[in-house]
């Protein structure tokens, strides 16, 4: 097999048909399969989320300082609002403004090529079948407990969350007998095995002798053995609030490296597991929150935990478009955008194919303005005004807004809005955005995973992706999720930069964990992903080069929200509390809106964001 794959100069559409019978029509999940445009946004491959073009003029300003010239002239005329940052924050800023005056002018900016921020489709074709997958925001978390605001977002865009009950095959999996695997690479273990993971939800004793295969010493197998069987609490007796105090204080590592006394590399095998929740691992979470996440050695520390809250999950996590979170997206652009998107149903969306040229028509009254970055944002001289700079095809330009709410990154504002005050910048400049990558890879089939009896890997000790797998098992709107192995089929795969166990805060991590990934290049995330995934589906008949089709690398060194934890945040931290609050506060004519001006890395918290930040607006007119 050769080293690396150089399938971003493959052509993945040979062979596909791109006539229609005569007198007949290709269905939505025809066309998606027939368009040989690379144009299109969500087909595009390689390096995508924050890819080249969209960062480099935000970090001239931010970075170096650079400054650009407020042209003399308005390329528009006088909007009501315009939105900076066309994520789902952004466009239900546009949403919420346009429902409070209907009449409005708007105009939604964002630097990439593709609307919705994190939550982003992506599109494959392999071997004539249609893929969707996600390569940002997942799902709708927690829908009962939405904001009334939130909660009617959802039912004015037609989306209904019961349907996906029907449309999310829970037992999918179960049916054909894959459970969670765990990886141990040649490189870190001394021979590649992928075996049965003993840390998956639903791990009972009896799974126990699965220990004894894997390629650990015979010490450290036993003490894993005795860490998952463990019957009593491991700490000492104390007082209750001093229980509950030390649990904070302590990260789980520590609480496994001390009183659980396991080895090194016992606590190694757990290490990574929050990454996909938290964006960190365990030496910089507390014991608390490995006891709310039910993890080894917490289940019998014995305190009253009424007053912590329940740690239960309400509803099932099953609340998924197909492209994840862009259904919301584009729900909300069909919505902003009359014609933009065919349909009337939460269902069709997920094969209409959007028309992009649709979305900057000036005979819209809302408009949505891609691949333009915003550098200059400041009242007018009356201040009844509000001017808009952005660099779009490397020429700035200006416009003017009776309002504008700024949904983008939120620490970029001290950069881009002059008249901040410093100690509004100084508490956005708390929190620091979570690196992440997600990656979608195409594959020609799943015969492996069928062979080897998993659905999901995690790898021990990572060096890229902590875990990759098929994806949420959801047909809907005539979009049939794979039902055979010989089928092509999305994997998706999580990495998050990390620098672990060195004593560093999740904030410290979060900014070395950025500066990392931006450094990778194509080729490393290639070369990583190609290595694990050969490395722990080869047993199984698996040939990368063979079986993979495309990759597609969802790149946010800036990523989600930051969401405050307590071990290195202040206890009471949330929410409702913190920086954040201080650093949304409206500057004017200027609101803050996006998910971290919630301080909550869900759709919920852009959505009520979005709502606080118009308000604010409107209801000072």
């Amino acid at each position: 097999m050769a080293d690396r794959l150089n399938i971003t100069r493959r052509d993945f559409l040979n062979g596909i048909a791109l006539g229609t019978v005569a007198g007949g029509s290709l269905s939505p999940l025809e066309l998606l399969a027939a368009d040989r445009r690379t144009g299109y946004p969500p087909l595009l491959t390689g390096m995508r989320g924050s890819h080249p073009g969209s960062f480099e003029v935000a970090h001239a300003v931010a970075w170096a300082g650079a400054r650009f010239e407020r042209p003399d002239e308005l390329t528009d005329g006088l909007y009501d609002c315009v939105v900076v940052g066309g994520g789902i924050s952004g466009l239900a800023a546009a949403w919420y403004y346009r429902q409070a005056e209907p009449d409005a002018k708007v105009l939604v900016l964002d630097n990439h090529d593709d609307f919705g921020g994190h939550a982003k489709r992506n599109e494959f074709v392999v071997d004539g079948h249609a893929l969707i997958g996600y390569g940002g925001s997942q799902s709708i978390d927690g829908p009962s407990t939405y904001s009334r605001e939130a909660r009617q977002l959802l039912v004015d865009l037609g989306i209904d969350t019961q349907r996906f009950y029907q449309y999310f095959d829970r037992q999918y999996f179960e049916k054909r007998g894959l459970t969670e695997g765990m990886y141990f690479s040649a490189a870190k273990y001394g021979r590649d095995a992928t075996l049965p993971s003993v840390l998956r939800w639903g791990w009972h004793a009896g799974d126990a002798p699965v220990i004894d295969r894997y390629p650990l010493a015979p010490a450290d197998r036993e003490a894993l053995r005795r860490l998952l069987t463990n019957g009593k609490d491991l700490l000492p007796p104390m007082p209750e609030n001093e229980k509950i105090g030390w649990l904070r204080s302590t990260s789980y590592r520590d609480f496994l490296l001390g009183p659980a006394g396991v080895p090194e590399n016992v606590y190694l095998l757990l290490r990574d597991s929050p990454k996909g929740l938290w964006g960190i691992g365990w030496d910089a979470l507390s014991t608390l929150e490995a006891w709310n996440l039910g993890m080894p050695g917490t289940d019998h520390l014995a305190f009253d935990a009424a007053s912590l809250g329940s740690h239960e999950r309400e509803e099932p996590y099953i609340f998924h478009f197909p492209d994840g979170n862009a259904g919301v997206a584009r729900a909300l652009v069909r919505q902003l955008v009359p014609g933009a998107l065919p349909g009337n149903s939460m269902e069709d969306l997920v094969t209409s194919r959007l028309d992009y040229d649709a979305l900057d028509d000036p005979g819209n009254a809302c408009r949505i303005r891609l691949n333009s970055t915003a550098v200059d944002v400041r009242h007018s001289h009356d201040r009844n005004e509000v001017d808009v700079t952005y660099v779009k095809d490397g020429k700035p330009a200006r416009i003017r807004a009776r309002h504008v709410v700024m949904a983008c990154y939120n620490n970029i504002l001290p950069h881009i809005c002059p008249e901040m005050p410093a100690p509004q910048a100084e508490a956005l400049a708390y929190a620091k955005k979570v690196p992440l990558v997600y990656v979608s890879i195409a594959v020609r089939n799943w015969q492996a995973f069928a062979t080897l009896g998993f659905h999901q890997v995690r790898v021990a000790q990572p060096d890229l992706m902590h875990s990759f797998g098929m994806d949420f098992p959801v047909s809907m709107g005539g979009y049939r999720y794979t039902q055979s192995p010989d089928e092509p089929t999305v994997l998706h795969g999580t990495f998050v930069p990390t620098v672990p166990d060195q004593g560093f805060t999740a904030r410290e991590q979060h900014e070395r964990g950025r500066r990392a990934l931006y450094e990778m290049t194509w080729d490393d995330f290639e070369t990583g992903i190609v290595a694990d995934l050969q490395g722990a589906l080869e047993p199984g008949g698996f040939d990368a080069e063979r079986d993979i089709a495309a990759i597609t690398v969802n790149r946010w060194p800036h990523g989600y929200a930051y969401e405050y934890n307590d071990y290195s945040d202040p206890p009471d931290y949330g929410p409702d509390k913190g920086p954040h609050i201080a650093g949304r506060a409206r500057i004017g004519r200027i609101s803050i809106a996006n998910s971290d001006a919630s301080a909550f890395a869900y759709v919920n918290g852009a959505i009520d964001a979005a709502y606080r930040a118009v308000r604010e607006q409107i209801d000072d007119t």
